[in-house]
């Protein structure tokens, strides 16, 4: 489970960045095509926080919708998972949003 290293460097990020400071609330955006599960993620942030100025922080997660261009035929499509196929049937597809893996803000309290 890649889940869990992902979330001990945003650990380790956040809490270069606030300190001794009570963190409560981590703000993020995971796309569907990024390859993290967003439960796994939660799970892992309320083992991995446990002990930290994190601890008991409110993660919130953004699961913006895929979107992929076709370069065969113009289509804007909907990506949902990592089979990039444009209903055309054409596989030249750029993938437009659904990779994101942001930490969009932090709050301190």
């Amino acid at each position: 489970m890649h889940e869990l290293s992902i979330v001990q460097s945003l650990i380790d990020a956040v809490l270069d960045q606030t300190g001794n400071r009570a963190v409560t609330g981590v703000n993020l955006r995971i796309g569907p095509l990024s390859g993290v599960l967003p439960d796994a993620l939660r799970f892992c942030f309320d083992v991995a926080s446990a002990g930290t100025t994190l601890a008991g922080a409110r993660l919130r997660i953004d699961e913006p919708q895929g979107r992929g261009l076709c370069r065969t035929c113009g289509n804007d499509f909907a990506l949902t998972d990592m089979f990039l196929l444009c209903p055309c049937g054409s596989a030249d597809v750029h993938v437009v949003t659904g990779r994101e893996l942001q930490l969009v803000s932090v709050e301190v309290a």
